[in-house]
């Protein structure tokens, strides 16, 4: 079976074990080497227990650790073509990057399978991914993104976990001090979900059978964690899902789901 955690997670830095018995890797790896390592020893592991890397997009909260990462522990980093530039400039990452050229690529890691998957964010590219392992267990990791897209609910269907963003309240954001550009970026179809979209998110997810949630990439001016918990519950419970359990990824601490 496959466990999944979020290290840490907002917009001062990401990053989630995906894990099982034999095999341990990272979605992304924001904010620092220390935080990671830190987030990881709660856990009771340490980066030797990290086979690789996987990286959803080039914004500096999701790779600002590897370097100093990459240097204490060199595995490889798996990242689209479009995102790599930015990576490639960091010294000690660049030589351990494995490019793919396609936003779809698989990789076999131990015991875990893992497809990326594209989603709509204005970076250069950017991915979500799906874990299968050898038991046939599912999880998947979709953050960052717009608006919902066939490919995040072709991947996320049929999860029994799946970690999903829950960005702002659309209201917060709006009366908020944020510049108005800003807010339309958050707002567009290639910024980040709210409170009320993820809701719909989580209910379709619930209704293909994903048992298991957490909110994630949550704003710290513009959102609530509270709130966001509020909102999507409230949706699931309305729905007949009551029995989904439903967490929130704290912001500088490790949070298994």
């Amino acid at each position: 079976m496959i466990e999944v955690a979020t290290l840490f997670s907002g917009s001062s830095g990401n990053s989630t074990l995906i894990r099982t018995e034999k095999t341990a890797v990272l979605v992304d790896a924001g904010r620092s080497c220390k935080a990671v390592c830190t987030s990881l020893g709660e856990l009771g592991m340490s980066l030797d227990d990290i086979s690789c890397i996987f990286i959803t997009h080039e914004h500096s909260d999701h790779i600002s650790a590897l370097d100093v990462m990459t240097r204490r522990h060199p595995v490889p980093i798996h990242i689209t073509a479009k995102s790599a530039r930015e990576v490639c400039r960091m010294k000690d990452a660049a030589h351990r990057i494995v490019v793919h050229d396609t936003p779809d690529f698989q990789v076999r890691v131990g015991d875990i399978e893992l497809t990326a998957f594209p989603l709509p964010h204005d970076s250069a590219a950017h991915v979500g991914y799906l874990a299968v392992s050898d038991d046939g267990d599912r999880a998947g990791v979709a953050t960052d993104m717009g608006r919902i897209v066939p490919a995040a609910l072709n991947n996320l269907s049929g999860c029994r976990q799946a970690v999903v963003e829950a960005n702002h309240d659309e209201t917060m954001l709006r009366r908020g001090a944020y510049p108005y550009r800003l807010k339309q970026r958050i707002l567009s179809d290639t910024g980040h979900l709210s409170n009320d979209t993820s809701a719909i998110l989580c209910r379709l997810l619930a209704e293909s059978g994903t048992q298991r949630l957490m909110l994630a990439h949550l704003s710290l001016e513009n959102n609530d964690p509270d709130l966001a918990f509020s909102t999507v519950r409230r949706t699931l419970d309305s729905e007949g899902f009551s029995d989904v359990t439903l967490k929130v990824a704290p912001r500088e601490h490790s949070l298994l789901l």
